[in-house]
């Protein structure tokens, strides 16, 4: 995401040729951006519950951090 803000990059697809990724990759991966922030410290910890997958991440999931939290740590 840093390199689309800054400029580096004009899109998502130049990116996605930049780092030899499919740019659908890319896409659902930048979307990870958006979880809540408390949510993406326990995954980067390592701490994230058992029912908190992939798979479950690359499903559709809500932009309001309590959904989320609801949805995923509940």
């Amino acid at each position: 995401m840093e390199m689309i803000e800054s400029g580096k990059v004009a899109s998502i697809a130049e990116l996605a040729k930049q780092l030899d990724i499919d740019k659908n990759c890319v896409t659902r991966d930048l979307r990870l951006l958006s979880l809540a922030p408390d949510i993406q410290k326990l995954i980067a910890e390592g701490r994230e519950p058992e029912t908190l997958s992939l798979v479950r991440l690359r499903e559709p999931f809500p932009e309001d951090w309590e959904e989320q939290r609801r949805r995923f740590l509940a």
